[in-house]
């Protein structure tokens, strides 16, 4: 009778087992959704989310422009914005990256130097990406994990050195070309463009003079479309979509 008991179990045991297994299979393909890898593992460049609008500034060089365009946005109640410094740059201006900080904004990595990683050997790579990191970790800029590549230009191999680094590669949807110069109207033009989901590409360098005369007025025509949100903030909230490397 005993014997009889326990085969009856069997069908509910095996329900049991399918549903565990749908389960992690439905988890699985929940993960893989806002991950920045493909399915067999291999590292791609975040250009775009889903969820809120992802104000990025470079700065690579000067000390004019980064406090200004920090006040700006301040003033402009965005609380949510990543700027991604050059790590010879941080190291020369510990104050402003200082101020970045305190502003509650998120710092992400440009590397070292000016370099175009894809010119370089796989070594030298990876040491721009350590250097950068060295000099965020004596600064006490926590939890660095993003990079953009200097020059914006990456491929497969610096995708997987990033990756070895646990940094996560970030490229933007919307480029405003604010460094050449165009006219505060032209650059308010191309960053009015994005939408929902968009990374924008803005620059707090000193080459770029009109960038914070346009600010306010790109504020203002985003916020209606989307919620100023971090790259970090983006990523976690939705589906990240990726660069696929030839």
């Amino acid at each position: 009778m005993h014997h009889k008991k326990s085969r009856n179990w069997k069908p509910y045991l095996f329900i049991v087992i399918v549903s565990f297994f749908t389960a992690l299979l439905i988890y699985t393909q929940t993960l893989a959704q806002t991950a920045t890898f493909s399915a067999k593992g291999t590292p791609k460049a975040v250009f775009k989310g889903e969820n809120g609008i992802a104000l990025t500034f470079n700065i690579g060089w000067g000390d004019e422009k980064a406090v200004p365009i920090l006040k700006t946005l301040q003033k402009n109640g965005v609380k949510s914005a990543t700027f991604f410094l050059s790590g010879a740059w941080a190291e020369q201006h510990p104050d402003i990256v200082n101020r970045i900080e305190k502003a509650g904004y998120e710092i992400g990595s440009l590397g070292y130097a000016y370099v175009d990683y894809t010119d370089e050997e796989p070594a030298k790579v990876r040491h721009d990406m350590q250097k950068a990191q060295e000099v965020f970790k004596k600064l006490e800029i926590k939890d660095v994990k993003l990079l953009r590549s200097p020059t914006g230009h990456f491929d497969k191999t610096s995708l997987k050195i990033a990756d070895q680094q646990g940094l996560t590669m970030v490229h933007w949807s919307v480029n405003t070309d604010d460094w050449k110069n165009p006219g505060t109207a032209k650059i308010i033009e191309k960053a009015s463009t994005a939408e929902n989901g968009d990374i924008v590409l803005l620059h707090a360098s000193d080459a770029a003079k009109q960038t914070n005369k346009a600010l306010p007025q790109i504020i203002r025509h985003l916020s209606d479309k989307g919620k100023f949100v971090t790259v970090s903030e983006m990523i976690a909230n939705g589906k990240a979509e990726t660069k696929v490397i030839p």
